[in-house]
């Protein structure tokens, strides 16, 4: 089985075990942005992966959502920013960068601009290290967004924060997916068992997981604690309905497609 891995500070927990502990027999562990895990599960080059929210809108009818993990936030995250040089009431027209390593964070931001601060800015593509140079402001996301900046900063919006005052919905950047005709079955409940062992690793011992964190991520300058504070890393009732309100939004304003249900996985 090929299972892709978000090479971001987020998603460490479900792989911390697996990395440190107990390595998975017959799991080939693929690191990369997440939208290029979106492409390769959808492409079937993955058997298993966390991918961007979005990215499941898209293609529903291949994959199925592992019920209980996912990437969340309610609220603030500072992992998903949008740096400005001006106020963001003031960007209509302006050009904003897009860093396409989330398409979840690109809708999201599309959604707050047209719907609740009535703005039509000009978006660009952009790569995760871009320059404000030629931009009126920037998405940032991961952990891009939480190394020591270069370059003044006028105005920081953490997305996190602004959908929840905006919606009073937490959001859910990733959802962890299996391809419907991924076999077999009992690697993949290996996999789930090694995320749960994971997670209680870090609910039971954080300071050695934190630890490793700050090994294989050293350029990140946020504070790691209390960053693992801020995300909710189980798919709970509630973030199942605030992403459903979330892919609702956006099929509204044709950003993605509708997605009536979510298909879970389960045998």
């Amino acid at each position: 089985m090929r299972l892709g891995y978000i090479n971001y500070l987020n998603c460490y927990p479900f792989y911390y075990h697996m990395f440190h502990v107990k390595p998975l027999k017959g799991v080939e562990v693929v690191p990369a942005y997440p939208s290029q895990l979106n492409a390769m599960l959808i492409s079937g080059a993955l058997h298993m992966s966390p991918i961007s929210s979005a990215a499941y809108a898209q293609a529903q009818e291949e994959l199925l959502l592992l019920p209980q993990f996912c990437l969340s936030s309610i609220g603030y995250v500072r992992s998903v920013i949008l740096v400005s040089k001006k106020p963001i009431e003031n960007l209509d027209g302006c050009v904003i960068g897009l860093s396409q390593a989330s398409q979840t964070s690109v809708v999201l931001l599309k959604i707050l601009m047209q719907t609740f601060y009535a703005l039509t800015p000009q978006y660009v593509e952009s790569d995760p290290y871009m320059s404000l140079q030629d931009l009126d402001a920037k998405l940032v996301i991961g952990n891009e967004a939480m190394m020591q900046e270069k370059e003044p900063l006028p105005y920081i919006y953490d997305l996190g924060d602004l959908w929840l005052k905006k919606t009073g919905h937490p959001v859910v950047f990733a959802v962890f997916a299996v391809r419907k005709n991924a076999a077999p079955y009992d690697i993949i409940d290996a996999v789930c068992a090694s995320y749960r062992a994971s997670l209680d690793e870090l609910a039971k011992n954080p300071g050695a997981v934190i630890e490793k964190a700050r090994q294989r991520y050293p350029d990140i300058a946020y504070d790691i604690a209390r960053y693992y504070t801020l995300l909710k890393f189980e798919f709970s009732e509630e973030l199942k309905q605030a992403l459903i309100f979330y892919y609702s939004m956006a099929a509204e304003l044709g950003l993605l497609p509708q997605v009536p249900s979510l298909q879970l996985y389960g045998r």
